[in-house]
């Protein structure tokens, strides 16, 4: 995910910003991390370079 597709996403739920906290970059992209709502709290995670925006109740669960 690019750092820049935060001017354009937003929380799903209630239209807020996402605050964004990265776990792992690689070639400045983002490749792990988790985009957080400043409003409701939910967050969102990123995997593999793709930002997971479903609500909580229609993600899959992954195993651990």
């Amino acid at each position: 995910m690019n750092e820049d597709l935060l001017d354009i996403i937003c929380c799903p739920l209630d239209k807020a910003e996402l605050e964004l906290d990265v776990d792992d970059r690689d070639d400045g992209e983002i490749v792990s991390g988790t985009l957080t709502c400043t409003d409701c709290g939910e967050t969102f995670p990123i995997e593999d370079g793709i930002p997971n925006l479903l609500p909580p109740d229609m993600r899959e669960e992954t195993p651990a």
